[in-house]
């Protein structure tokens, strides 16, 4: 499922292609067809990302909210020439947008076409509001308050590793992340939750607002410490899955330690750690 980084990228490249312009609506599918009417030919004034939702904000306070789920792609074409350059749609297309290059705005002609998508509605301003209040604070909104998932995480039982996997705790946090920062902060992914420190929430929110910023800047997943960083390139090519200390490289050796990372079922989700570098946590935190 795309991480929350993904979606803020989606968001900055619809903004780029199609924000401030009158764009046609269709849907080729049928499934959007009759908010689509509702929709076309009117103005996308902005695309915002939270978590791993999307909102397009249409004039006259339109919305659209879209959630891609496991397999659903937006996939961002601008520049082109001219309409003619747009092909036809392809395979089965919930929404497609379409700007016209001869509308002065300069950014040229743009076109995308939504596919795969668990969630593609036209809602009101208040189910919109009531969306955003179900989720967490997301690492990647400057204005994010990490003490609401820690009132959440402090007084759950819940391991660590499926808190972090609540959209309802943190927002936008995918596999990869939770993975990979746990082994970051050497955290036992089934430590529960409420025997975390402050301290060691605070330092993984702050890892997490790093990482997934780097996210938005890269369009990668990377990791890995520059001092860990030759480890991985010495892997044999066959067994390199990126630049990640765990995430996908069960019964492999951990890049810190060397003893077999393992994983299990978490959440839904194969969780992947290392038992040496995240020990099994035996007794309560204070403090």
């Amino acid at each position: 499922m795309p991480e929350g980084h993904t979606l803020l990228r989606l968001a900055l490249d619809l903004d780029a292609a199609f924000g401030g312009r009158h764009v046609s609506v269709t849907s080729p599918q049928g499934r959007f067809e009759e908010s689509a009417a509702i929709l076309d030919g009117r103005v996308l004034r902005a695309a915002e990302a939270t978590g791993k939702h999307l909102f397009l904000d249409f004039d006259e306070e339109d919305v659209v909210h879209v959630h891609l789920g496991l397999y659903g792609k937006l996939p961002v074409h601008a520049g082109l020439p001219g309409l003619d350059a747009v092909p036809g749609p392809v395979g089965a297309v919930r929404m497609r947008l379409v700007a016209d290059g001869a509308d002065g705005h300069g950014a040229g002609t743009a076109y995308g076409d939504l596919r795969g998508a668990t969630q593609c509605a036209l809602v009101t301003s208040a189910e919109r509001a009531a969306v955003l209040d179900r989720i967490g604070p997301d690492p990647l909104k400057p204005d994010a308050d990490p003490d609401r998932a820690w009132q959440r995480i402090r007084r759950s039982r819940a391991p660590i590793g499926g808190l972090l996997m609540d959209q309802s705790v943190l927002a936008g946090v995918g596999n990869v992340y939770r993975a990979e920062v746990l082994f970051r902060q050497r955290l036992d992914p089934m430590r529960p939750g409420r025997t975390l420190r402050v301290s060691q929430w605070q330092a993984v929110w702050d890892d997490l607002v790093e990482l997934m910023a780097a996210g938005v800047r890269s369009g990668r997943i990377e990791t890995l410490r520059p001092e860990d960083r030759a480890a991985a390139r010495q892997r044999p090519a066959r067994r390199r899955t990126g630049q990640h200390y765990v995430y996908r490289r069960d019964g492999q050796e951990c890049l810190v330690c060397g003893a077999t990372v393992r994983t299990k079922e978490l959440a839904a989700r194969n969780l992947f750690w290392c038992p040496r570098c995240q020990p099994v946590f035996r007794s309560r935190a204070v403090g």
